[in-house]
């Protein structure tokens, strides 16, 4: 038979059966596809151990001050901190900031559930009333950072020497934005889920209206709480459990107009959603989401079924997103099934409209811009600059197919050999794996190095190809081709 190329679509499918990704990229890690040719992801270099007090970021910002001097703000659920570009790590925390929760836990101690529930003495177990991790909500005002996490409900201002409260501004928020007019948003406003409630314009110490500013609040009709909001191209996108809405400005009397732009839409967390290209994308539960101005539209992901599947949903508070720019990606690191912390990631190419998911521990991440790599930072703290040189620290770099078969799969496939595709051969090892019928055992071939051609000698009915980083390098796979010879139906 002439040679198979396998060329098969770029981005992971992952949505039904085994077979229903049968011609396409079912499994992998740490890989990317650009221009066609799939290659690893950046490597990553450390840059601070431990450098958040060896606890899990749930928030951070990047920001440059008028002088040239660059920073970080990284929340955990105890502690604020900050960082230059030396690497020095200083603590922030304002005082009187009440320490939030690290996880999510069930709340069964005093004033969860109704009164009389349960009996004296006996923890109740209410499966409604949790305490969430705690996140931080970061923004700039200005040179100055502005600051609320969620469990503690005020308002804090850093000018790049204190961190103070805004003590005229309403407490008991679940987060903030500064607006592109240059009005500091409290979401969630002194206790009510539903209201948002704005500072004068350019003037973040005055909350109360009054014929001489500009200050107002508007409770959203919603059923939802109020989880975050983003800047976008002219609006301002308020996201709750539920729905989204915009804020447009529209000057006095009203100063901004509301308008739900979306429903069944809501997010999955506080921290899962990335500005994207004047809009934003999220996370909901069960399902993606986008908005680039006019209405919400749901993103179409090849992968919806295994992850959501593989998400540990008592933990779902954690999940962050980041927009990794440079790549056209938005990045989101969650808990998996198996783990309480942040230890895999799926991906969505924006650019060129592909799913990518995989494992590495990282539970929150900054855009590149203000520093020239995009910043991750691990759970245990410590600190790392990624897409930058090719350590993985032993991680495993891989890709794998679905089933693939002759025919209908009636008939044993012989494979007696392979010409590679790379950019530098011997860069990747291939390693192919046959059965005979769908969910029948599985035998391995190899793994094999590759060479032009590369000597195989398997059979089976269905068979599947793992790619796998052999060396350090940008490597590239592009078609691969299998020299098969039809065998018989037995």
């Amino acid at each position: 038979m002439p040679l198979t190329p396998l060329e098969l679509p770029q981005g992971l499918h992952r949505n039904g059966t085994d077979l229903q990704s049968s011609g396409r990229w079912r499994d992998g890690s740490l890989v990317r596809w650009r221009d066609g040719s799939m290659r690893p992801v950046g490597g990553w270099i450390e840059r601070v151990a431990n450098g958040s007090n060896a606890k899990p970021v749930r928030g951070a910002i990047s920001w440059k001050t008028n002088a040239g001097d660059r920073f970080i703000a990284l929340g955990t659920y105890e502690k604020l901190f900050l960082m230059n570009v030396s690497n020095t790590v200083t603590d922030i925390t304002p005082t009187g900031f009440s320490a939030g929760y690290q996880s999510t836990s069930l709340n069964t101690g005093y004033g969860a559930s109704t009164y009389g529930t349960g009996n004296y003495g006996v923890a109740r177990t209410d499966s409604t009333s949790y305490n969430s991790a705690t996140t931080w909500s970061l923004d700039n005002w200005g040179e100055y950072l502005v600051s609320c996490a969620d469990k503690d409900g005020k308002i804090y201002q850093y000018n790049l020497s204190a961190n103070t409260l805004l003590s005229n501004a309403p407490t008991g928020n679940s987060g903030i934005i500064v607006t592109s007019e240059r009005y500091l948003f409290a979401l969630g406003a002194g206790g009510n889920p539903a209201k948002v409630q704005w500072s004068d314009r350019e003037n973040n110490n005055t909350w109360s209206p009054s014929a001489s500013n500009q200050a107002g609040s508007q409770i959203l009709q919603t059923n939802g709480e109020i989880m975050g909001g983003v800047r976008t191209r002219g609006q301002t996108l308020i996201l709750t459990t539920t729905d989204a809405h915009t804020a447009t400005f529209v000057g006095n009397p009203f100063v901004y107009g509301f308008e739900r732009v979306g429903t069944a839409c809501g997010i999955i967390s506080k921290k899962a959603v990335a500005p994207v290209q004047g809009g934003a994308v999220w996370m909901g539960d069960r399902a993606f989401f986008q908005f680039s101005g006019g209405s919400v539209q749901e993103i179409k992901c090849d992968v919806g079924d295994y992850f959501f599947d593989n998400l540990n949903t008592d933990q779902k508070a954690k999940v962050h997103a980041v927009n990794n720019s440079e790549f056209g990606e938005v990045w989101w690191f969650y808990p998996s099934a198996s783990s309480t912390e942040c230890d895999s990631y799926i991906s969505w190419s924006y650019r060129e409209n592909h799913w990518m998911y995989g494992s590495i521990d990282r539970c929150a991440g900054i855009d590149s811009g203000i520093f020239e790599y995009p910043i991750f930072f691990e759970p245990d703290g410590s600190i790392y600059e990624h897409e930058n040189g090719l350590n993985y620290e032993g991680a495993t770099i891989f890709c794998e197919t679905g089933p693939m078969s002759i025919g209908n799969g009636d008939r044993l496939m012989n494979v007696v050999r392979m010409i590679p595709d790379e950019k530098t051969q011997g860069d990747v090892q291939a390693t192919f794996k046959s059965r005979l019928y769908p969910n029948a055992t599985e035998t391995t071939h190899g793994p094999f190095d590759m060479a032009s051609p590369t000597s195989l000698r398997f059979q089976g009915r269905q068979i599947r190809m793992r790619v796998t980083g052999n060396v350090l390098s940008d490597w590239r796979v592009g078609v691969m081709r299998l020299d098969t010879r039809q065998g018989g139906m037995r």
